[in-house]
């Protein structure tokens, strides 16, 4: 299979699945309406709630969902084979992924640009909505947890990637006043500042990598790493939206974006074929990276690039706060997904064009690669290239940027340059990650804000600086204990289980909107991947109970597992309750639009 063919394929469907379906769900389900004021608007307060050019707030959207998920996701699902990560990809990202980021940025816009237990607590029911936020905040820390452990392990004792990635903050410091206040709205102009600021720092890292002596002041060990992360996404969480969390994630765009289409136009020039297989052996389960059998865990493995619970933290979270109009709905929710699955696609050929037996020897344990009985072929080469030891790097990051590396290395004149695009691969990897740990830590912050506000409404005050400070700080401290411990990495695989389980779970809730609306004949829509996936979850859930944690003696994660599992469940039945109300009543309001409901849910 020739990697050209994928990219060809994978435009199309994305670009028929936007015209198309993400438009038929925008105007015929949702009723997407400009004259309804959204959050941005009526609750401006130049804080959280700020009208953004739609252009900006996808750039915003996109870096904040588009994390490890779509980069390292894809490389580890390439042990089952090319195939069942590529059909997942695009029919998960199409038919489940977009929509629900969709429906679900539409949901919060709806309901004041509030979070996902506010929403549950509004269509469902009270205790329905406190259970989902318990749910959602402890999803939450491990996520960011898990993200920032990666973002430490690419940047810690790397003078060129944290050089760059510490750049990016005063270059969109800089971004946001010129936008706020020196010209305001100018879009274009920031842009083009930050572009060139971008640029010039790229070229420079190789320089300051160099010059140790000059700058080893960036040469942060990792327990000292795993202090400054935390501490980025408390500042990111307590400064005003535009100042720094907007800009940098739109100027992160440009490097992310950028790089994927240089990896797409390098791949068109080179032309690479895939050396995985389109199925391995490992699809019956025994695998050295991933134990479980390709169903269900090809749809755990790639949750971010096809469909991610994660991104309805984000979806309810900052993104709600910005929508200028209803119809930036379709363009920042579902068209962001099929960016970030584009995203995934790239992922997955860098590492299927490797050789199967390097690709395994750097994704594997020495024992577990000792037992497959491969002999490695090209990757001695490739580590005296890229000047670092490749063997035996489990996770994903390394065999993505040897992946990306051997591609672009190949163009010409580009021979000689396979180091410099190592270290730029782990550099870009690290910024994709770090746009999202600063969005989730606000959305963390909203969160704690909302639950603390139910006992003393002071603290639900989204303008109230104390509170904002305090819980920021709460929420920090919970998550950087975590990745300054360490332990989180050993729970990793339990982040997979909990990160769809949410997804599903967004879905139902979506579904249930959806019936009330007065639209149930779309409700298939979210219904059935919200179905499908809860259904696939659980099955990975007690897999990884029976047949990995309980015999190796795992029972913290066994009841970390069993408890997510519980309280997503309740969560459930809350849901199909709910559905049986709506679908036994009759009566239909009409609000002030036009649009008919079976139940005015109270402003």
């Amino acid at each position: 299979m020739n990697a050209v063919t994928i990219i060809f394929v994978a435009l199309c469907v994305f670009a028929i699945g936007y015209r198309f379906y993400g438009l038929f769900i925008a105007r015929k389900v949702l009723n997407l309406n400009d004259a309804r004021q959204t959050p941005a608007v009526k609750y401006a307060d130049g804080h959280d709630y700020i009208q953004t050019n739609k252009y900006v707030l996808f750039g915003h959207h996109f870096a904040a969902i588009a994390a490890a998920g779509p980069l390292l996701g894809p490389v580890l699902a390439a042990q089952f084979g090319y195939l069942p990560g590529l059909l997942w990809i695009l029919i998960g990202c199409v038919l489940a992924g977009a929509v629900h980021d969709m429906v679900v940025l539409f949901c919060s816009v709806r309901h004041k640009g509030q979070s996902l237990a506010y929403i549950a607590t509004r269509e469902i029911d009270k205790t329905t909505g406190t259970v989902a936020a318990w749910a959602v905040l402890a999803i939450l820390l491990l996520t960011l947890a898990g993200l920032s452990i990666a973002v430490v392990n690419a940047m810690h004792n790397s003078l060129w990637s944290t050089y760059t990635v510490a750049a990016t903050i005063p270059i969109a410091i800089i971004m946001g006043l010129y936008m706020q206040i020196w010209r305001k709205g100018d879009v274009l102009g920031a842009s083009i500042i930050g572009v060139v600021l971008l640029f010039l720092c790229l070229l420079s890292g190789p320089y300051v990598a160099a010059h140790p002596e000059i700058f080893g002041f960036l040469d942060i060990d990792k327990r000292e790493m795993s202090i400054l992360i935390p501490v980025y996404g408390f500042f990111a969480s307590v400064l005003p939206v535009w100042l720094l969390l907007l800009p940098r994630d739109y100027l992160s765009t440009f490097l992310k974006v950028g790089t994927i289409l240089g990896l797409a136009i390098g791949i068109v020039f080179v032309m690479p074929h895939f050396n995985m297989p389109p199925l391995t052996t490992f699809i019956n389960g025994g695998g050295p990276i991933v134990g479980g059998p390709v169903i269900p865990f090809i749809f755990i493995t790639i949750a971010c690039g096809a469909l991610s619970g994660f991104h309805a933290t984000i979806g309810t979270g900052t993104t709600p706060k910005m929508i200028s109009t209803e119809h930036d709905v379709l363009f920042v929710g579902y068209g962001a997904m099929l960016l970030e699955g584009f995203v995934a696609i790239m992922a997955l050929i860098a590492a299927c064009v490797l050789i199967p037996a390097d690709y395994f020897a750097i994704n594997s344990p020495e024992a577990a690669f000792d037992k497959l009985g491969m002999a490695v072929q090209e990757l001695p080469r490739l580590e005296q290239e890229v000047q670092e030891n490749l063997m035996h790097r489990p996770g994903g990051s390394v065999s993505l940027a040897v992946g990306m590396a051997h591609i672009f290395s190949q163009i010409p004149f580009m021979e000689d340059l396979m180091a410099y695009w190592y270290h730029f691969a782990i550099m870009f990897e690290a910024v994709f990650i770090l746009s999202a740990v600063d969005a989730g830590t606000r959305v963390g912050r909203f969160f704690l804000q909302e639950m603390i506000g139910k006992v003393a409404p002071k603290w639900g005050d989204k303008n109230w600086w104390p509170g904002i400070v305090v819980t920021s700080a709460v929420f920090t401290s919970a998550w950087g204990y975590l990745v300054y411990s360490g332990d989180i990495a050993n729970i990793w695989p339990l982040f997979g289980i909990s990160n769809q389980l949410l997804a599903s779970v967004t879905l139902l809730i979506g579904t249930t909107v959806l019936l009330r609306m007065n639209k149930g004949k779309y409700a298939f829509m979210t219904g059935i991947p919200g179905v499908f996936m809860t259904i696939i979850t659980f099955w990975a859930g007690i897999w990884l109970c029976i047949n990995q944690y309980l015999p190796n003696g795992k029972y913290l994660l066994v009841f970390l597992s069993v408890l997510v599992m519980v309280m997503m469940l309740f969560v459930i039945m809350g849901t199909i309750r709910r559905w049986k109300v709506l679908l036994n009543m009759h009566t239909e309001v009409k609000d002030e639009f036009g649009d008919s409901y079976k139940e005015i849910v109270g402003e």
